[in-house]
């Protein structure tokens, strides 16, 4: 099992042992001891950066393993990694903003089935509840940038083994993403629009 050090860590780089480098396909496949790099999953996207000398690809997440996918071969040993600054600022923000709407829009009756933090993707989707509101973008944009203001901090917790993530007096979550340090970090979020379909509300929003 690859210990996640992002969970306890807003590190971007550290000394960490290769334990293997094998061929796949045009890549190479590559297992760390422990890792900074956030693979793809939760709504997401992959770390990218570097591994010695080798540049990371992508990220996934195996079976029992963090599985790096790196341009050229790597020795195992100890060796350096470095995380790509602006995309985990990036992918962090829109994470952590997402998590948010979450929370405003389930105190109004929904409850959070699927969410995609990609660039230019960004959404928050949910099914009714039996006390679930009419959920506008000035309600929702109002209520984040409260928040926002507020500069609430994150913080982190293991319970059972579970890493929970809360900010402020919001309530606690599971989640195996990155966040930002306390809500100033998100900058500015927007609120793009609100949909429904087939009984499914889709909150559509970037950061800036």
């Amino acid at each position: 099992m690859t210990l996640r050090l992002f969970f306890h860590s807003d590190d971007l780089n550290a000394n960490v042992e290769v334990l293997d480098c094998m061929p796949h396909e045009n890549e190479f496949a590559v297992v760390l001891r422990a890792t900074l790099f956030h693979p793809q999953g939760g709504g997401q996207p992959f770390d990218t950066g570097s591994i010695g000398e080798s540049q990371v690809l992508r990220v996934v997440q195996g079976p029992d393993r963090i599985i790096h996918f790196v341009d050229r071969p790597i020795t195992p040993g100890m060796t350096r990694i470095r995380i790509d600054e602006q995309r985990r600022q990036f992918n962090t923000r829109m994470h952590s903003a997402g998590h948010l709407i979450g929370h405003l829009v389930q105190a109004m009756g929904w409850m959070p089935v699927k969410a995609h933090h990609w660039p230019g993707e960004g959404r928050v989707q949910f099914k009714p509840a039996e006390s679930a509101q009419e959920v506008d973008v000035k309600t929702v944009q109002i209520g984040l940038d409260q928040w926002i203001a507020d500069d609430l901090p994150r913080l982190s917790s293991l319970r059972e083994g579970a890493r929970e993530i809360s900010f402020g007096e919001l309530p606690a979550y599971g989640c195996g993403g990155t966040h930002v340090r306390s809500l100033r970090e998100l900058g500015t979020v927007a609120i793009a629009s609100v949909s429904s379909k087939k009984g499914v509300l889709s909150v559509h929003y970037s950061v800036d």
